[in-house]
């Protein structure tokens, strides 16, 4: 009998990913026969899933769901920084503080600055600020990037971004106050 040739994958990329999934619903229910009774997937399915090398479509969605959380693709391009990546300076920073000072949410406006990946994760970030519309830049972020609400991609985002929220927040709520006193005069 000949050998096959076939490369085995070094690990499990669907066991890694039920991790992810296990910790979430770890949070919603108390055992593994809960999450999949919420899931309506057999409880020996999540037993059976770290031994496989894949997993049915359906199955992966359904314990997502169930552990309340969502699968989203992430483009190449943004992992590796392609498409996310922007050339950032003093101007650009002063630029970016103020278009979000101004509360402009048209998405073609924030197109114009940069790629729909950094500026969507912007105004994510700008969505967890307080003093900003929570639900209102939460909708911005995802017609600018779909997904990047997410907590992954968001992470991603805060990994690749030079935009630092340590400096950037604090000056744009300057800006966004003196702003509002100068229209107030």
């Amino acid at each position: 009998m000949q050998k096959s040739t076939k490369r085995q994958p070094k690990s499990n990329p669907t066991a890694g990913l039920l991790d992810s999934l296990r910790a979430a619903a770890r949070l919603r229910f108390a055992s593994d026969a809960q999450w999949a009774r919420a899931s309506g997937v057999p409880r020996e399915t999540l037993s059976r899933f770290g031994t496989r090398l894949s997993c049915d479509s359906r199955t992966l969605w359904a314990l997502a769901e169930g552990a309340g959380c969502s699968l989203v693709a992430v483009p190449t391009a943004a992992r590796a920084g392609g498409e996310g990546a922007v050339a950032y300076d003093r101007d650009v920073e002063s630029s970016l503080l103020d278009l979000c000072a101004s509360g402009n949410m048209d998405p073609v406006v924030w197109r114009a600055h940069a790629s729909g990946f950094f500026m969507g994760g912007l105004a994510a970030l700008l969505a967890g600020a307080g003093g900003f519309d929570r639900e209102r830049y939460l909708r911005l972020a995802e017609s600018l990037h779909v997904g990047v609400t997410t907590p992954e991609v968001f992470g991603l985002w805060l990994r690749q971004s030079p935009l630092r929220p340590a400096r950037f927040l604090p000056m744009l709520r300057a800006r966004k106050s003196r702003a509002t006193a100068h229209a107030a005069r």
